[in-house]
C-alpha cells in the first residue's frame, strides 16, 4: 500500500476525540501525496529544444538519434567541429556527400562562438581516434540535420581559459568571460554551496529565511553607507551595510533562528579586492552562546563543502585575539605554515645595541624576532632593503636582519654586540638551522608584532617566488578567533573610543565591571572565522538589554543614540539573548576555488574603481529627472577634480 493510501486510511480510523486541527493536518497531507503521485515530472527533453546536453553522451547511448544545441568550440580542415554547452563537450562530424551539402554549408560558414542546433546518431569513434582526456571522447555524432540559431560576430577576445586577457576587457564583455570554464565552474559551485547551505539551516536546524530592506536609514558607526534619494526635500534612504539591525529585531518578533543570502553595501571607495556591493550568508539566533554559533558554522561548512575538495574536519582550532597578534602578528593568521613571533626581550636585557637597549628602557617595550628558513640563500641586499622601508614607511620601525651562514658564522651589523650565549640561547629558542635568517625589531608590543606579521607574509611570498614551498594550496586551514577588545581607541583622536566590531556587541561577562572604570580592556564576545589568513566570517552575542546598550552608545562612544531610538526601544519589550555571525560568501567562494580575486566569483562584479565596465555605471542623470528628488549637481574645480583622481 501507497503512503497516501496509508494516511487516507488512518485519519478514517482516527478516533473521534483526536484533534480536529491533527485531522486537517493529516488529510491535507494526504491529498498533496496523492496530488504529487499523479503528476509526472516532466523529462528533460520535454522542454527545451535538444534531447540530451554535450556532456552526457557515453558509449551507452550508442545508435540514438539526438538533437544538441551549443555553442562552436573549434573546428578542423571542415571535417569535425567540437559543439559546448556548459555540461561538457562532444565531437561532431560534418557531412561531406553532396547530399547533405547546406548542413556542411551551416557548420563550416558559421563562425566559431555562434550557437547551432544539430541532429544526429551517436557512433563510435573510429579505433585509435579516442579521446580518453574527454568524457565524451568514446562517440560522435553524425550529423544528419542543422539549423543556425544565432551567428557570432568577430570576437574581442578568444573564449579559452589559457587565453591571456586584461581584467579590464573581461569586464567590459562579462557576458563573454562568463562562457569560460573558470567562469562557469566558480559560479555553478557557488550555486551548489548556497543550496546545500540552505538545506543544512532550514532542513535540519529549523532556521526561516527572511529578507530584509535594502532601503532603510542612515546608522552610525561601522563603514560609509550608500545613500538613496527620496522625493521628500533633504531625506535620504540609506543602503544598509548588513542586515544587522534587522536581524535582531527578527530577534525580538520570536523569529528565533533567522537567515538569509544577503545583499549588503558599503561606499569604500577603491580598495583592493573589495566590493561596493557583496553578499552575505546571514545568521541570527535566540538563546544561544559563542560556542553553539560556531558548531552551527563547522556543521555548515562540513555539509556545504564541495566534494572535490579534502573534507573539512571539525571542530576548527580557537585563538585569543591577544594569542594571534603576539604569534602571528595579525588578529587573522594563516596557520598553513610556521615562522612564528618570539618574544626575545629577557635574552637581549643587557646588550649594547642601542635601538634595542631603547626600546625596552620604554614603558611596554619589547624585542621580537622572526627565523626565516633558508633565508640566507634567498635573500639578498634588495629583498633586505625592501623589507627595512616596510619598515621605516608602514611602522616607523627598525628591522635588524641576522644571516646564519654556513658553518654557524653570523653576519650582521651587529653580530660583534651579540656575545657566544646569547647567541646559542637564541638559537635554541627559535631553532635556528644554517641558512636561516633571523629578523629582529624592538618598540611596544603590539607595533613590533604588527610589523613582524606583515614581514612574515612578505617573506613567505618571496619564499615562494623562489621555489620554496610554504603554503599547501590545497589545504584549508579554519581557525576561530576569540576574545577581542570591545573598543579602540579611535586613530583620529585616540582618547575616544570605537567599536572593534560594531556597538551592538556584548562585553565579555567577566569584564562586564571594567565598563565603568576601564573600558579599554573590556574583551568582547566577538569571534572571526579565519581561513588560509582572511577573515571570511564575523559574530558576536549581541547586547539584549536596553540600558546597557544606551550606555556604550551615549556615554562611551559618544554616538546620537535617536538615530537606533527603534532598536532602542525594541529591546525594553523582552528581547531574548541572541547572537549570530555573518560569512562572507565572495571571499570564502574565492579561497576555495582559488580564484586570484573575489571579482572571479562574481557573475558582474564592479571594477577596482567600483564601476561597471560593461554598462558605463555609475552614469550621468539629466538635471530635469533630478528635480524631483530635489538635488543639483554641483560640479568640482579643477583641483579638486585633480585631487580625487
Amino acid at each position: 500500500m501507497n503512503l497516501p493510501s496509508c494516511l487516507s486510511q488512518l485519519c478514517r480510523a482516527l478516533p473521534r476525540r483526536i484533534g480536529s486541527t491533527t485531522q486537517l493536518i493529516l488529510r491535507s497531507l494526504s491529498r498533496s501525496l496523492v496530488l504529487s503521485s499523479q503528476r509526472r515530472i516532466p523529462e528533460f527533453s520535454s522542454f527545451v529544444a535538444r534531447t540530451n546536453t554535450c556532456g552526457e553522451l557515453r558509449s551507452s547511448h550508442l545508435g540514438q538519434e539526438v538533437t544538441l544545441c551549443g555553442w562552436i568550440q573549434y573546428r578542423r580542415q571542415n571535417i569535425f567541429l567540437v559543439l559546448r554547452d556548459f555540461h561538457g563537450l562532444v565531437q561532431v562530424l560534418i557531412p561531406q556527400d553532396e547530399s547533405a551539402a547546406s548542413v556542411k554549408k551551416i557548420l563550416c560558414d558559421a563562425p566559431v562562438e555562434s550557437v547551432v542546433q544539430v541532429s544526429g546518431t551517436v557512433i563510435s569513434r573510429p579505433p585509435g581516434q579516442e579521446n580518453p582526456k574527454m568524457p565524451t571522447g568514446e562517440i560522435e555524432i553524425k550529423v544528419k540535420t542543422a539549423k543556425l540559431l544565432n551567428s557570432c560576430r568577430k570576437l574581442p577576445f578568444e573564449i579559452k581559459d589559457f587565453v591571456k586577457k586584461t581584467e579590464t576587457l573581461r569586464l567590459q564583455y562579462r557576458y563573454l568571460d562568463l562562457r569560460s570554464f573558470q567562469m562557469q565552474y566558480n559560479l555553478r559551485l557557488r550555486s551548489q554551496m548556497v543550496m546545500k547551505m540552505r538545506e543544512y539551516l532550514c532542513n535540519l536546524h529549523g532556521f526561516v529565511d527572511i529578507e530584509t530592506p535594502t532601503l532603510f536609514k542612515k546608522t552610525p558607526g561601522g563603514a560609509k553607507e550608500f545613500l538613496v534619494p527620496s522625493r521628500e526635500p533633504g531625506k535620504f534612504y540609506s543602503l544598509p551595510q548588513s542586515p544587522q539591525q534587522f536581524k535582531q529585531l527578527l530577534m525580538v518578533g520570536g523569529l528565533d533562528r533567522y537567515f538569509q543570502v544577503a545583499r549588503c553595501y558599503r561606499d569604500e571607495g577603491s580598495r583592493p579586492d573589495r566590493q561596493p556591493e557583496f553578499t552575505q550568508i546571514d545568521i541570527e539566533m535566540s538563546f544561544v552562546d559563542q560556542t553553539g554559533i560556531q558548531r552551527l558554522i563547522e556543521g555548515l561548512l562540513h555539509c556545504s563543502w564541495p566534494s572535490d575538495k579534502d573534507p573539512v574536519v571539525v571542530p576548527f582550532p580557537s585563538m585569543t585575539f591577544a594569542e594571534a597578534l603576539a604569534t602571528y602578528g595579525t588578529d587573522k593568521p594563516d596557520t598553513r605554515f610556521g615562522m612564528k613571533i618570539i618574544d626575545i626581550s629577557d635574552l637581549f636585557r643587557n646588550t649594547e645595541i642601542g635601538f634595542l637597549q631603547d626600546a625596552l628602557n620604554k614603558p611596554e617595550g619589547t624585542i621580537k624576532a622572526i627565523c626565516v628558513p633558508e633565508g640566507t640563500k634567498y635573500f639578498k641586499r634588495r629583498e633586505i632593503d625592501s623589507i627595512r622601508k616596510i619598515a621605516a614607511d608602514h611602522f616607523n620601525q627598525e628591522v635588524l636582519p641576522i644571516f646564519l651562514k654556513v658553518g654557524r658564522n653570523w653576519n650582521s651589523p651587529v653580530a660583534k654586540l651579540i656575545i657566544e650565549e646569547q647567541r646559542l640561547e637564541l638559537t635554541r629558542l627559535m631553532e635556528i638551522q644554517e641558512e636561516d635568517m633571523v629578523l629582529l625589531t624592538a618598540g611596544e608590543h603590539k607595533k613590533a608584532c604588527s610589523l613582524l606579521g606583515k614581514l612574515r607574509l612578505e617573506c613567505a611570498d618571496l619564499l615562494e617566488m623562489r621555489g620554496v614551498v610554504l603554503r599547501d594550496t590545497s589545504l584549508f586551514s579554519f581557525l576561530w578567533v576569540v576574545d577581542f577588545p570591545l573598543f579602540l581607541p579611535k586613530e583620529e583622536n585616540p582618547s575616544e573610543l570605537e567599536s572593534t566590531h560594531h556597538p551592538f556587541t556584548a562585553p565579555h561577562p567577566n569584564d562586564i565591571h571594567l565598563l565603568y572604570t576601564e573600558p579599554k580592556k573590556v574583551r568582547s564576545q566577538h569571534y572571526d572565522l579565519v581561513l588560509n589568513g582572511h577573515e571570511i566570517g564575523g559574530g558576536s552575542i549581541r547586547i539584549h538589554d536596553a540600558e546597557l546598550q544606551r550606555y556604550i552608545l551615549e556615554t562611551l562612544l559618544k554616538e546620537d543614540v535617536k538615530l537606533l531610538s527603534h532598536l532602542l526601544q525594541a529591546l525594553e519589550y523582552g528581547a531574548p539573548p541572541h547572537g549570530g555571525i555573518a560569512l562572507g560568501l565572495d571571499r570564502l567562494m574565492c579561497l576555495i576555488t582559488g580564484a586570484p580575486s573575489i571579482r572571479d566569483v562574481i557573475a558582474f562584479p564592479k571594477s577596482f574603481r567600483g564601476h561597471d565596465l560593461m554598462s558605463n555605471a555609475p552614469d550621468s542623470v539629466p538635471p530635469e529627472e533630478l528635480k524631483p528628488y530635489h538635488i543639483q549637481v554641483s560640479w568640482p574645480t579643477d583641483a579638486e577634480a585633480e585631487k580625487s583622481s
